[in-house]
């Protein structure tokens, strides 16, 4: 290969990772602004869920959630519920019914405590 081959072949990658770096920086910026229109939708409504009454909701996934200990996530029609003391047979995309401790500051989002599967 010849000098100016390389070059060009050096010139399209460069041009190529830079596309790709771009697509994904958009993208994660996307998300971004969706996730926290989401927030500002939730800061703007009254939660659909009460304290001490319990609800049912497939759980979407596990996080620490501060704690270090295993939490689950779901959502009561969109509004997030984070459930400790969820047995280790649970698994993401099973129904468990929980009850409804606090709000967090903004009352965007709950903290539960587990009652059963669904």
């Amino acid at each position: 290969m010849d000098t100016t081959t390389l070059i060009t072949l050096g010139a399209v990658g460069v041009v190529v990772v830079g596309g790709v770096a771009v697509f994904l920086w958009r993208r994660s910026s996307a998300d971004e602004r969706a996730s926290e229109r989401a927030h500002e939708a939730a800061q703007e409504r009254e939660p659909p869920v009460e304290l001490g009454e319990s609800y049912e909701f497939g759980i979407t996934e596990f996080t620490d959630h501060h704690s270090g200990e295993r939490v689950a996530v779901g959502k009561v029609e969109g509004f997030v519920v984070f459930t400790e003391d969820v047995p280790d047979f649970v698994e993401e995309g099973d129904v468990i019914r929980a009850k409804i401790l606090s709000f967090n500051q903004g009352k965007t989002s709950a903290d539960a405590t587990f009652v059963e599967t669904g």
